[in-house]
């Protein structure tokens, strides 16, 4: 089974699945692949569990600890400051693609007195992914690759600098949203959502449809009641992190998910989403036939939405006709004495004696239009 990363979304139940860590003593260290970690972590009550780290892909529990006979120097880093610490907190940076995990561990000072010293393993899973240590203060001590940005340089002894912050999802209000998209030169609003507000393109889809949004419409159509019912639906999804709610499930195109998608059949359920994950090989490669296959299935996948979405419009729009010719003398009637009293009164007078007629439901003076309840 084959994924490429996971989204902030996912990240953020992941970090609630790994509450179980908390007081947690780490053990060993293994750098098995050149981009894989995995951490022996003793839980009380539960005993061993090995935490599998491919950053800038995902992180999850796994049975297989992949141990090797000569460690990098980079995992004899991590076991020099790490091994035998107790795992303090484990969180995600706001809505941020990365995770922290604070760790605390004794050591002897030049009188030969323990005292505890804090460290932060941070993980980060943008980009083509980092896995580093940093004192209390954020001094980087060791990395698993040095990177350099305009804003950030990520190697030893340099200070480490969160990302720019761009728009935490977590905490979006109507005008945040509604700024995002009047600014966006997206095509559709799901990859406005996806993109600009970070949400990525599976959780930004899912929270359109939960409220009966289409993902493609474009961000023109968009109003201000469907802005709002997007903010109401992210902060749905969020009290469902860390609820009992959310699980690993994987449906019958082979995607993955913490909560089951809107309209899709749900393939097999796991107890936890790290659970699901534990399924995915990170270094597997797709062929270019495979590749091509994908291209096309997507292609047909996305034909066969766009049916369905003209097939509702047809629906809805013959069950317009359908009303409008049940009553056509009606509105014809009311088209003629309209045209009439045209003639000879304001459209603030023709209001007036238009509202009283049962039928009516609202004259509107600006579009000059009637709207009737057929």
């Amino acid at each position: 089974m084959i994924k490429k990363n996971i989204s902030s979304f996912e990240l953020a139940v992941l970090a609630e699945e790994l509450q179980v860590m908390i007081n947690g003593k780490i053990s060993q260290i293994y750098h098995p692949e050149k981009k894989e970690v995995v951490f022996q972590v003793y839980i009380r009550g539960e005993g061993k569990r090995f935490l599998r780290i491919i950053p800038g892909k995902f992180l999850n529990f796994t049975s297989e600890k992949k141990s090797v006979l000569r460690p990098s120097g980079f995992c004899m880093q991590l076991r020099k400051y790490l091994n035998n610490s107790i795992i303090r907190e484990v969180y995600q940076k706001d809505s941020e693609r990365i995770l922290i995990i604070v760790l605390e561990t004794a050591i002897s000072d030049s009188e030969n007195k323990k005292k505890l010293v804090k460290y932060n393993l941070i993980i980060e899973f943008f980009s083509k992914g980092n896995l580093l240590i940093t004192d209390s203060d954020w001094d980087i001590i060791g990395t698993l690759s040095s990177q350099r940005w305009e804003a950030r340089i990520i190697k030893n002894k340099e200070k480490y600098l969160f990302p720019p912050g761009g728009f935490d999802w977590k905490k979006l209000k109507p005008k945040i949203v509604e700024t995002a998209i009047k600014r966006s030169d997206k095509k559709n609003l799901a990859t406005c959502l996806a993109t600009e507000l970070s949400l990525g393109g599976v959780f930004a889809e899912e929270i359109c449809k939960s409220k009966n949004i289409d993902p493609k419409k474009s961000l023109a159509e968009t109003n201000i009641k469907e802005i709002k019912d997007i903010c109401v639906a992210i902060k749905e999804f969020v009290s469902l992190i860390g609820s009992n709610k959310t699980a690993g499930y994987i449906f019958e195109n082979g995607t993955m998910f913490p909560l089951p998608f809107i309209g899709e059949e749900i393939n097999k359920k796991y107890e936890t989403y790290s659970g699901c994950l534990d399924l995915v090989d990170p270094f597997e490669t797709v062929t270019p036939y495979q590749q091509k296959i994908n291209s096309v299935q997507k292609i047909i996948s996305g034909q066969e939405e766009a049916i369905k979405s003209i097939e509702k419009s047809i629906k809805k729009d013959t069950s317009i006709g359908d009303k409008i010719y049940d009553h056509y003398s009606e509105i014809q009637n009311l088209l003629n004495v309209v045209k009439s009293l045209k003639k000879e009164q304001s459209w603030e007078e023709i209001k007036k004696l238009l509202m009283k007629e049962k039928r009516i439901n609202k004259v509107d003076l600006k579009l000059k239009k009637v709207i009737l309840n057929l």
